[in-house]
């Protein structure tokens, strides 16, 4: 059909559709033109008029529920199934909702989980029809990613028989699972679609003790092969499309040795990576034990030498309200915030930020610990003999501005509540101003850095107009921040008196404040060292002010 005729047909199609909403009739005429187009020149735009079609399909459906007209509802539901199939070669999200679209609801992954999977998914595919040349996720246990990654491959081999992907694991087992998955996937007497996605795509040959699949025509290195880290891969696998590394860190002992993951380090770039042949992706998923496992160093190497090539995508369990990230909303009790909260509290801190929250944390080189800390659960009943803050003001960036409250009694220091926070400055100086106005703070000293006159300044005259009475200062930074971390947090710890967890779970500044600290690292690259320094800085102030004691002072202004 030339592109007069089309048009025309385009036409008449959508006029019939216009005076008669409700007719499914209109919608297969259409969907017949959209998969001749298709099948002919397998054009984007023909797909992106089959993804609004497929939308307004969705919602004359919804209408016809509403009305409680169910009779044209199997019909409509028909023509959604036909516009997925078309677009299911080109489009991941069409292609999992219909591949699995004669599976029992409660079986299926991609429905339950596609609201939050959804971006994880289209950052996979930018993988294979892009510029990215390699993409890191960490995601939580269970939520779903090695199952998401086991699909993208089918679709892969699908869309590309006759090229060859590999996926590495620490385990052989998990391995020999995936390869099950994978053939369940493509077996045409199954419960998959896969088959009416390619139906001329062949399943050439498997292989179960070498866990190798081909498809297409054959050829020395199958579509999908799967090999375990460390053993001898040498002309056995190869990688021409996908790389996909699963887990390549096998357990928390392994993570905690430097060790052992300098090996694992150097059979990823000695052995692994030289699996790959021309323009091959990498896909990597893994919990982020360590900043020295794979995706920690490949991470730093694209912060020395950005490339604009690499993605690193890491999703917590708890998002900053505490609440859960993947509280899917079709599998119950699976994943909520309070199964999350629950685990949380029967694990110790380090785990569950590895684990959960993503967040790599050398033990060894960890400056602070959980049993180092003093802890309080109220303040003491007498008066206190001063109260003042410290604030190191944001500069610029991710950076935090962190501004703890400290209540003296002789020479502890309790630290009753904070500002940490690295959101819009306006918003951020004027918490400020509340919080010192709130406690009654006497005495703030702020750090001048780059900008941190100019806040101290504009917070002081916030401050007057609140009603507050706070006297703020200015100190310049004048010491390493790395040296000064270190050599004051003995102070710290002797001091300095923290709330204990359950005084603070709503408080989401002072949870971001002891996540800090306790993440901190001596052997490592830290994201944020805002807190460690803000309570050095704090501990320097205390000590300059003679021994902890703050006397009475008359009004300042």
């Amino acid at each position: 059909m030339d592109n007069a005729q089309f048009e025309r047909t385009l036409a008449k199609v959508n006029e019939a559709i216009e005076d008669r909403p409700h007719d499914p009739g209109p919608y297969a005429d259409l969907l017949s033109l959209y998969k001749a187009e298709a099948d002919a020149a397998d054009s984007a735009e023909v797909h992106r008029a089959n993804r609004a079609l497929r939308d307004r399909i969705v919602q004359v459906t919804g209408e016809l529920i509403a009305e409680g007209k169910y009779g044209p509802v199997e019909r409509f539901n028909i023509q959604y199934r036909r516009s997925l199939l078309i677009d299911a070669r080109v489009d991941f999200d069409a292609y999992m909702l219909y591949i699995e679209s004669d599976r029992e609801p409660e079986k299926r992954f991609w429905l339950p989980r596609r609201g939050i999977l959804r971006p994880v998914a289209d950052e996979m595919v930018k993988l294979v029809d892009g510029d990215l040349r390699r993409l890191c996720l960490s995601l939580p246990p269970g939520t779903g990613k090695t199952s998401l990654a086991i699909f993208f491959l089918t679709w892969i081999g699908g869309r590309w028989p006759d090229e060859y992907s590999v996926v590495f694991s620490h385990d052989g087992d998990i391995l020999k699972g995936m390869y099950g998955e994978v053939l369940r996937i493509l077996n045409p007497e199954g419960e998959y679609l896969w088959r009416d996605v390619f139906p001329e795509v062949p399943l050439v040959s498997t292989n179960a003790k070498d866990m190798r699949i081909d498809l297409g025509h054959g050829s020395r290195f199958e579509t999908v092969q799967f090999a375990s880290v460390g053993s001898d891969n040498a002309g056995k696998v190869r990688a021409s499309k996908l790389m996909y590394c699963d887990d390549l860190v096998g357990s928390i002992e392994q993570a905690m040795s430097k060790e052992r993951l300098d090996k694992l380090w150097t059979q990823y770039t000695t052995d692994i990576q030289q699996r790959g042949t021309g323009d091959y992706r990498e896909l990597h998923i893994a919990t982020r034990w360590s900043v020295w496992d794979v995706i920690g160093r490949l991470e730093r190497d694209e912060q020395d030498r950005p490339t604009g090539r690499a993605r690193f995508i890491a999703v917590p369990a708890m998002d900053e309200k505490d609440e859960s990230n993947f509280d899917y909303p079709m599998i119950a009790n699976k994943f909520t915030t309070e199964r999350y909260r629950r685990l949380r509290e029967s694990m110790d801190d380090v785990n569950w930020r590895a684990l959960y929250m993503n967040q790599p944390i050398e033990r060894e080189g960890v400056l602070y610990h959980e049993d180092d800390l003093r802890r309080f659960f109220e303040l003491p009943n007498d008066p206190p003999d001063g109260i003042v803050a410290v604030c190191d003001t944001k500069a610029k960036g991710k950076d935090y501005a962190f501004m703890p409250i400290m209540y003296l009694y002789g020479n502890d220091c309790y630290i009753a509540d904070c500002v940490c926070d690295n959101g819009d400055p306006q918003i951020v100086e004027e918490r400020l101003a509340v919080m010192l106005v709130k406690h009654k703070v006497k005495i703030a000293q702020f750090e001048s850095n780059s900008a941190g006159w100019h806040i101290a300044e504009k917070v002081q005259n916030r401050v007057k107009e609140l009603g507050g009475f706070t006297k703020i200062t200015t100190v310049p930074t004048t010491q390493n921040k790395e040296t000064k971390i270190v050599t004051n947090s003995p102070a710290v710890k002797e001091r300095c008196l923290f709330l204990d967890a359950s005084m603070y779970r709503r408080n989401e500044d002072y949870k971001r404040m002891m996540t800090m600290l306790l993440g901190y690292s001596m052997t490592s690259k830290n994201a944020h060292d805002d807190v460690p320094d803000g309570l050095s800085m704090a501990v320097i102030f205390l000590e300059n002010m003679g021994g902890g004691t703050v006397t009475a002072f008359r009004r300042p202004f």
